[in-house]
């Protein structure tokens, strides 16, 4: 028996949006707002201030320099943190921005919130910020406990389980392994193994090698996004779903939207079937809640009850990867939560704002013996800290009803200035302030970002022409309108 023969399918899907029905009606090319110019929080800057363009000289000069070790295309911009504060990223050149991309998802309350600075100076802490222990086998004291009070406290319906990782592709990659071996020893009907079956797993079919972070092979195989992450890659033959493609705006293309959504679930199903019988076996359905670097793609979410109701039909795993959406920026902590299922998802993989990696699973996806989920380190106790910290900031400062509130005010703001500039905005979408739009094509995409970070935002793009927001959970409803004022003269000027 090879350990190749069975396979996970990846469904690329989304999640729905419930704001759509607002919009609003202003006449002019300004959005204006008396909040825009408000400030509640004490760390934050009162807004952006530019001094050159970005990148200016001095980041120029870094990435020459750095360019000259390693590849350094992809570097915007240097970035000075020490003076970065809540929503706002300076760089090296001294201009403020305000930051609503936050390292691509991953700043959860913003630059240098005060509570971790506080947390930082606590001397109790220090150690294990100095000491990184390689947590499989030699655990801290408080690790427990820690996980616990950070980890656990935010854990997902049904799942008492978790494993750290450190990034987002190596607890997916992981999360495959424990789908993988559940499924295995579903089929045994026991947790022992033969010796056949230790001997014949060293031999892989594919002649490859499994890597780690950060976009693996099993990572790489369930993607469709970006070409250039998977050039020269060589890839898995597991089976790519489509994600339903939904007309906007929603309620007035009901009828067609449920269609495309019914035609992928059958593909789903056909897909299983297809692969059962080249005696590949489908041993876990991947599924993101808002499909988001192949371009913020959503679903309703009778859809994702459905795609939950389809893997327990055929017995395949129901993973849900929240690396991008979990920790509260769509309102909920976990975005699955806004489905209702009645039977929970087996395994939940995150990282980004969570401040470490791993994945939530049920206790029959527990690895039956150790160090076969296992890596150096197992994630970082200090980020478990810092994550505990974060959670204490997200309850006190009821930073999840922020995120629905000020989603409704980036998202109605965004619907008035697709209503006043269709040919440059369309497909306007969200979920808390998980926000998303079309431009007419990539050059356009990639204008008006450059155009806004000049003009103090930073903006991030997705899919082939899409422009995403990724705030923090402290970016309030004046931050909005904030950046649908710059946005929208922009826009009045873009030409």
């Amino acid at each position: 028996m090879n350990c190749g023969d069975f396979d996970l399918l990846y469904a690329v899907v989304f999640s729905p949006s419930v704001e759509q029905l607002f919009s609003l009606f202003f006449t002019g090319h300004r959005y204006i707002s008396q909040a825009a110019a408000k400030i509640d929080v004490d760390f934050d800057y009162d807004g952006p201030l530019m001094k050159t363009e970005v990148p200016g000289p001095r980041s120029r000069e870094l990435m020459k320099k750095l360019n000259g070790i390693q590849n350094a295309e992809a570097v915007h911009f240097f970035c000075n943190y020490e003076e970065s504060r809540g929503n706002y990223l300076v760089d090296v050149d001294g201009n403020r921005m305000l930051d609503l991309y936050s390292q691509i998802s991953s700043i959860p309350i913003g630059y240098s919130h005060p509570s971790l600075i506080k947390l930082l100076q606590q001397p109790q802490n220090l150690s294990t910020f100095i000491n990184r222990p390689a947590l499989g086998i030699l655990p801290p004291e408080n690790f427990t406990e820690k996980l616990h009070e950070s980890l656990l406290s935010v854990a997902p319906k049904g799942l008492s389980q978790v494993m750290t990782m450190s990034c987002g592709s190596c607890s997916n990659e992981n999360a495959f392994k424990a789908i993988f071996m559940w499924y295995r020893n579903k089929e045994r009907g026991h947790n022992n193994v033969t010796k056949e079956e230790l001997e014949s797993c060293m031999i892989n079919q594919m002649g490859i090698i499994l890597i780690f972070p950060s976009l693996g092979i099993g990572c790489l195989a369930t993607t469709h996004s970006k070409a250039i992450h998977k050039l020269d890659i060589p890839s898995l033959d597991w089976p790519i779903a489509p994600f339903p493609r939904l007309k906007y705006p929603l309620e007035d293309f009901v009828k067609e939207n449920q269609q495309e959504e019914a035609r992928c679930l059958e593909e789903v199903e056909d897909l299983i079937v297809k692969y059962r019988k080249k005696k590949k076996i489908v041993a876990g359905i991947i599924v993101e809640p808002i499909q988001s670097e192949g371009g913020d793609n959503h679903a309703s979410d009778d859809f994702f009850r459905k795609l939950r109701d389809i893997a327990r039909k055929h017995g395949c795993a129901f993973l849900v990867d929240e690396v991008q959406t979990g920790g509260g920026c769509t309102g909920k902590f976990w975005a699955h939560e806004h489905w209702g299922l009645d039977d929970p998802a087996d395994v939940v993989t995150f990282s980004k704002k969570m401040m470490t990696g791993g994945f939530f699973h049920k206790e029959e996806f527990r690895p039956n013996a150790p160090y076969r989920i296992f890596n150096t380190w197992l994630g970082d106790p200090s980020k478990n800290l810092m994550l505990a910290e974060v959670i204490k900031v997200i309850k006190t400062e009821d930073l999840l009803n922020n995120a629905t509130h000020a989603g409704k005010a980036l998202l109605t703001g965004l619907l008035d200035l697709q209503a006043r500039y269709p040919h440059l905005i369309s497909r306007v979408r969200g979920r808390g302030t998980f926000c998303s739009f079309d431009t007419p094509n990539d050059a356009t995409r990639n204008k008006l970002i450059t155009i806004a970070r000049n003009k103090g935002v930073v903006l991030g793009g997705c899919g082939d022409r899409s422009i995403r927001f990724r705030p923090t959970l402290i970016f309030k409803d004046h931050h909005a309108h904030l950046f649908l004022n710059i946005f929208s003269d922009i826009l009045a000027n873009f030409k």
